[in-house]
């Protein structure tokens, strides 16, 4: 599936990439265990799954150049930063503010991509700016809470580190295949998410039999079905694309919130998620050549 020219709508397998990594709030939500444990356990899952690829396309690693094996742990350690930053904040502000503030990545994309080779077709900029205001009415309630600034200033962190992971899987994915790169990103990742479970004395094991089932799921459908496939989108679609699409994630997880956890979005959510949809279809279009 990873062809220069490929017969899979790269947009068809966006839309999926970003519905699998909705799942991530909603299983992450059946176990106590400790966050970092969670995303440590949920990569190395994840590492194990994708070992008979690995294992298959075994020879293409020693094909990756320098530059593109140092991107690709670059990119590991945003998406494990992104998970430790976001994951700290949860506690300390609202889910809300939180959900709001970590999609402020699109902002960093798309500017960077206006100052690289990668420029946002104008007429598709506004429609950007709608999906961003539909976030906003998303987080709207969670604004309101005082004493929340340290989380919100780590959920806005979480968001400059997913920018900087879909940054680097566009420089590397034009040239590295999908199963090479995620092994490195996802394996790095997992690495640097061990020290710091080992910093903060979380414990590894002794996790209830359901953990290790949300842990496997959180592997299977969020990452490997999430973030891979959007990684896969990467090779074909700017990261400006990428980026502005996942901002359907708080809005397909605020849906499966209603048959999974009988929650039952507001008057607020309702129009936000509107606008954020709106907003996504109209600037895929519009930016498209």
């Amino acid at each position: 599936m990873d062809n220069k020219k490929t017969v899979f709508n790269p947009y068809l397998v966006l839309a999926l990439g970003v519905t699998g990594i909705s799942f991530s709030a909603l299983l992450a939500r059946m176990t106590a265990a400790p966050p970092a444990i969670i995303a440590f356990w949920r990569l190395v899952f994840t590492c194990l799954l994708l070992s008979p690829l690995a294992l298959r396309d075994r020879l293409e690693f020693k094909t990756v150049s320098r530059r593109d094996f140092l991107l690709s742990l670059l990119s590991g350690l945003f998406l494990c930063l992104h998970f430790v930053f976001w994951f700290a904040s949860l506690p300390r502000t609202t889910v809300s503010s939180a959900t709001l503030l970590v999609n402020i990545h699109p902002l960093v994309v798309v500017t960077v991509g206006w100052l690289g080779k990668e420029k946002v077709r104008l007429q598709a900029l506004p429609w950007a700016g709608v999906a961003l205001a539909g976030i906003a009415l998303l987080g709207a309630s969670g604004l309101r809470v005082a004493g929340a600034l340290t989380g919100n200033i780590l959920a806005a962190a979480g968001g400059l580190m997913i920018a900087g992971y879909y940054l680097m899987g566009r420089l590397v994915r034009p040239r590295v295949a999908i199963g090479t790169y995620s092994v490195l990103v996802y394996s790095s990742s997992a690495l640097l998410l061990l020290i710091v479970n080992l910093a903060a004395g979380n414990p590894f094991f002794g996790y209830r039999a359901t953990d290790w089932l949300v842990f496997a799921a959180l592997a299977a459908v969020p990452t490997i079905c999430g973030h891979t496939l959007i990684n896969w989108s990467l090779k074909y679609l700017p990261a400006g694309v990428i980026s502005v699409s996942a901002l359907g994630e708080p809005v397909i997880a605020t849906i499966l919130a209603i048959p999974l956890l009988s929650e039952i979005p507001g008057s607020l959510q309702l129009a936000g998620g509107l606008l954020v949809v709106l907003g996504i279809a109209i600037f895929q279009i519009k930016s498209r050549k």
